[in-house]
């Protein structure tokens, strides 16, 4: 692929292609032969809300999916006991929720701790109130500074406030793209790549842009793009697995370049795999969870 020009207008170096043979050469942490949960690594996912519990529970089983030991999720106290449940293998943490539905501010010092013993965190799907989510998100980071992070959803749009933090990726679509940058979505769709690596370079932040062409662009300036993308995958909830996945990549070890790249991978083959089991349209966000483990096993 020939080089491009960045939006100032200097060349930009080609882009990697996300092809087994990059993944091959990229193999995600292994775990040891007597690695126990904890060494596998623990996820924090801070999702959901009273309209969209499930979001959590697609993002929390993608990250176990993708090889993390150990799943915390902090979600809408009222929906938290119909989670544990759904999830036996999680701890589910119940927060307060304001009156328009983002967690209450409250609930950060209750999550602090578990944030900061996190491997990695997940804040975004699911959530609603883009102010309130926001002000909670970018406290909840603030709490656990070191610690990498996977924002999707509503949390995207708290990248602004977390200066010069780093170890952050998003996940966004070209709208939610626009909407952090003010650039029309037009715009970003004819120059994906563009406008992934501006917002990757103004927030010091990894970026996973997602469309039938996903764009993976690092600050200093590295790019990759995956072009395997499936139709069926254009279905509710199938962002949040993709999260998920990328954090439970992260949670084992992986850099967030390398976490973005196997996720948009993973998450392709399968939704391949399940169209070939129940059709090339239909198949749900639930179905791909147990289809990634036979992807690790066959791109591994």
């Amino acid at each position: 692929m020939s080089a491009v020009e960045s939006p100032t207008g200097e060349a930009l170096a080609p882009a990697g292609e996300v092809d087994r043979e990059l993944l091959r050469s990229w193999p995600l942490p292994p775990p040891s032969a007597d690695a126990d949960k904890e060494s596998r690594g623990r996820v924090l996912v801070v999702a959901g809300s009273r309209e969209m519990a499930g979001a959590a529970m697609l993002a929390g089983v993608a990250a176990l999916r993708a090889g993390a030991g150990k799943l915390v999720i902090a979600t809408s106290r009222a929906r938290a006991p119909w989670l544990s449940v759904a999830v036996p293998e999680a701890r589910v943490i119940g927060l307060a929720e304001t009156r328009s539905g983002a967690f209450a501010l409250r609930g950060v010092d209750a999550l602090a701790a578990e944030a900061r013993g996190a491997d990695a965190l997940l804040l975004g799907p699911g959530m609603i109130d883009e102010a309130g989510s926001v002000a909670f998100v970018g406290a909840l980071l603030d709490a656990a500074p070191d610690v990498p992070a996977v924002l999707d959803a509503l949390a995207i749009n708290a990248l602004p406030m977390l200066g010069e933090r780093g170890r952050v990726l998003i996940t966004p679509h070209a709208g939610e793209m626009a909407h952090l940058t003010g650039a029309a979505k037009e715009r970003i769709v004819d120059d994906p790549r563009a406008a992934a690596q501006d917002a990757a370079a103004r927030w010091d932040a990894v970026v996973a842009l997602k469309g039938a062409v996903t764009w993976i662009v690092t600050p200093g300036g590295g790019a990759w793009r995956h072009a395997a993308g499936h139709p069926g995958l254009a279905t509710s909830g199938s962002g949040d697995v993709l999260a998920g996945l990328a954090a439970g990549f992260v949670a084992r070890g992986a850099g967030l370049a390398q976490a973005a790249c196997w996720g948009a991978a993973v998450h392709a083959a399968a939704g391949r795999r399940a169209s070939a089991r129940v059709g090339r349209l239909g198949f749900l966000a639930r179905e791909l969870g147990a289809e990634v483990p036979g992807v690790l096993q066959e791109l591994s």
